[in-house]
């Protein structure tokens, strides 16, 4: 049974037991240390130092804590974490978004991973099964009672939005704690009723526009793909609150997706927006247009500058190598596995977003060395408003 569904029930004394024992078993108190003071816990918990007094006797009676006259509760140094907590990996684009490969990996190199467990779920790349199969493995983790579940919301299906929606139930009817990882179930910028760890997308989408404007570009497109996550759409606020603040207008024309046959899509973004300037949702999009453009005879910097956001492995590997804005992936995973225990061991915690810092990374692709076009601040206006 996990934490947050056992605390429902039990008296208050036996949260604090709960509360504590967790935080013993995930590493976050080790063996030997000593525990906050009662008035500490007392402050924490909002309960009576009795209360928290018999919480204490129930721990070591259990064997968790030893007292020691004069000095305060210590961990047990029996107690060294193998009976720690277990957690459910439901990642159903961990084969084709490669964010999330580094991010598992960071979440398996965490100090507190080595007291608990990580279940890693198996959802294979067909398109045409992916909601089904990120339902399945939902269902498991909750047969299996998981402590908490690390879900990054599925995109890119046709039903995507309900399937995500679908498992979010069914683990809060579960009462399993959820940290979400780099984006929402909620499209921006609402937000959802659990943890959420990533890099600020807005923030994002406005720092790689912005370098594209401080360039000399002044007809800036966004491209991307249809049914993505919500960090698409803030990645476009982002981008737009860099065009207004540059004093361009901001053209809905210029934000355009990317659905069916890539020569054709491409052809349509030059000849039709004539960008001097392509924003992309993610490297990955980056990596297609690029190849699309190579392919139409066009020049990377030269007829067009290309920026991406995520900095993947290969983003510098390209044919141009890709400017972007670098994901700090492990730290994310890291940082996922501390709120997840926090969660467990405090689930009435505030909800909260944990923005980890994002960097420009600057290689070919955008014209760096490239003398920018000298325009007047009415011919940027005016070109940028353009169809």
């Amino acid at each position: 049974m996990s934490f947050s569904k056992a605390t429902v029930r039990l008296p208050k004394y036996q949260q604090v037991v709960e509360a504590v024992k967790n935080e013993i078993l995930s590493g976050r108190y080790q063996p030997g240390q000593k525990l906050p003071s009662e008035a500490a816990l007392v402050k924490r918990f909002g309960a009576s130092r009795i209360t928290v007094g018999r919480a204490l006797r129930e721990l070591r009676h259990a064997g968790l804590i030893q007292s020691r006259a004069g000095s305060g509760s210590y961990v047990g140094p029996a107690v060294t974490g193998d009976e720690g907590l277990l957690f459910g990996l439901l990642i159903p684009n961990l084969g084709d978004t490669e964010i999330f490969g580094p991010i598992c990996q960071g979440m398996s190199q965490a100090p507190q991973a080595r007291k608990n467990a990580l279940l890693w779920g198996n959802i294979a790349p067909d398109p045409e099964t992916k909601e089904e199969q990120t339902w399945e493995l939902c269902q498991q983790y909750i047969a299996k009672k998981v402590d908490g579940v690390f879900f990054a919301p599925l995109e890119r299906t046709g039903a995507n939005d309900q399937t995500n929606h679908r498992v979010i139930s069914a683990l809060e009817r579960a009462n399993i704690p959820v940290v979400l990882l780099d984006r929402c179930i909620m499209p921006y910028p609402r937000r959802s009723r659990h943890d959420l760890i990533g890099i600020d997308h807005r923030r994002a989408g406005y720092m790689i526009t912005e370098h594209l404007l401080t360039l000399g570009c002044r007809r800036i497109a966004f491209v991307g793909y249809p049914n993505s996550a919500a960090t698409v759409t803030a990645r476009i606020g982002g981008y737009r609150d860099a065009l207004f603040n540059a004093g361009l207008s901001v053209s809905r024309d210029l934000v355009r997706t990317l659905e069916g046959d890539l020569v054709s899509d491409v052809r349509i973004v030059m000849e039709k927006l004539k960008p001097d300037g392509i924003v992309c949702a993610n490297d990955r999009t980056a990596g297609h247009l690029m190849h699309g453009l190579i392919q139409m005879s066009y020049r990377i910097p030269q007829d067009v500058r290309i920026v991406g956001i995520d900095d993947v492995e290969y983003a510098s590997l390209l044919p141009v190598p890709l400017t972007t804005v670098h994901q700090p992936c492990k730290e994310i995973g890291v940082a996922a596995v501390a709120a997840m225990l926090e969660r467990v061991a405090a689930p009435d915690m505030p909800i909260r977003d944990i923005l980890l810092d994002c960097g420009l990374v600057v290689r070919d692709s955008c014209g760096m060395n490239l003398q920018p076009k000298p325009l007047s601040p009415e011919g940027h206006a005016k070109s940028q408003g353009e169809n």
